[in-house]
């Protein structure tokens, strides 16, 4: 049983060691459950909200949901969003039959035996903040439901969309340095790189460090980032991981002390399919930089 533990069940094990915090032993969720109605296998359920859905989801279907455990004590153990695929229960009374009684939206809690939990769903021992006889409560919201088959085919929906938005993004880049008559052809990585000012100093190599300045903007002209804008230089040594995007990393390679350059980066060597990691540059964007090179040492 423990080899068909799902990822979010692993997930779930690590997340309890990190998160507990000011658990106080000897707390129990009272046997009554006041307020709670009993499934003919013993879950104890509680419906707080209906949503719009019309189906239950069925062992094999794809779903998404919001997860949150709590102690006896009302310790919020762990939170957390899941897609996973549903299974056949493997026991009586197992967290399976909870996500099989909701529809999309529906939100409830549950209170499960932990011991049954932890040992025959999980395959784990108990945790050392719980005891035998101890209840846990799992509040669950259901967000989507797929069928395997609608859910791949929704996958390949947005792989279609994302290569025509690909597509798109050469043809504006294309049009803007035909617009602006640059003489300008990217190199073998796709690098669009022009030399504005030669400088005299130090190359860049691995393992200098490296001062510069730099604007950053869209092909619409407008500004997402600038070091003159803050009033500093961005300092780094060349050569480390994840300093710099990789057309900029390519780009800084070529350049020498006191030296200015407009580099175009498609996305692939930018910010790529997800874009920036603070939504300021969106999926397949292509951008802009002018580059000045203050100080290699």
């Amino acid at each position: 049983m423990a080899e068909k533990k799902s990822a979010w069940f692993s997930y779930l094990i690590m997340a309890m060691v990190l998160n507990v915090i000011s658990i106080t032993p000897g707390c129990n969720i009272e046997g009554n459950h006041p307020g709670f109605s009993k499934t003919g296998s013993g879950i104890y359920y509680r419906l707080n909200s209906i949503g719009e859905g019309l189906t239950n989801p069925k062992p094999g279907d794809i779903i998404t949901v919001d997860l949150q455990y709590i102690t006896p004590c009302d310790s919020l153990f762990f939170t957390g969003r899941r897609l996973f695929m549903l299974e056949e229960p493997p026991i009586p009374g197992s967290v399976e039959e909870c996500f099989a009684m909701l529809r999309t939206g529906d939100q409830a809690d549950f209170i499960l035996d932990a011991n049954t939990f932890f040992t025959l769903t999980l395959g784990t021992s108990l945790p050392g903040f719980l005891k035998e006889g101890d209840y846990i409560m799992i509040s669950v919201k259901m967000l989507d439901i797929h069928t395997r088959q609608s859910y791949y085919e929704k996958k390949e929906a947005d792989k279609a969309w994302l290569d025509d938005l690909g597509k798109y993004e050469k043809r504006v880049l294309e049009n803007y340095i035909l617009n602006n008559k640059l003489d300008i052809v990217p190199d073998e990585h796709g690098l669009y790189f022009m030399q504005i000012r030669s400088g005299t100093g130090k190359r860049v190599t691995a393992g200098d460090t490296v001062e510069l300045h730099y604007e950053g903007r869209f092909i619409n002209g407008k500004f997402f980032d600038s070091t003159y804008e803050r009033g500093e230089t961005f300092r780094f040594v060349y050569g480390q991981e994840m300093q710099l995007i990789k057309g900029l990393e390519k780009a800084v390679g070529r350049m020498h002390e006191g030296e200015k350059a407009l580099v175009l980066l498609p996305s692939e060597l930018a910010f790529g399919k997800s874009g920036s990691s603070t939504g300021l540059v969106p999926p397949y964007t292509s951008i802009i930089y002018e580059i000045k090179v203050t100080r290699v040492h």
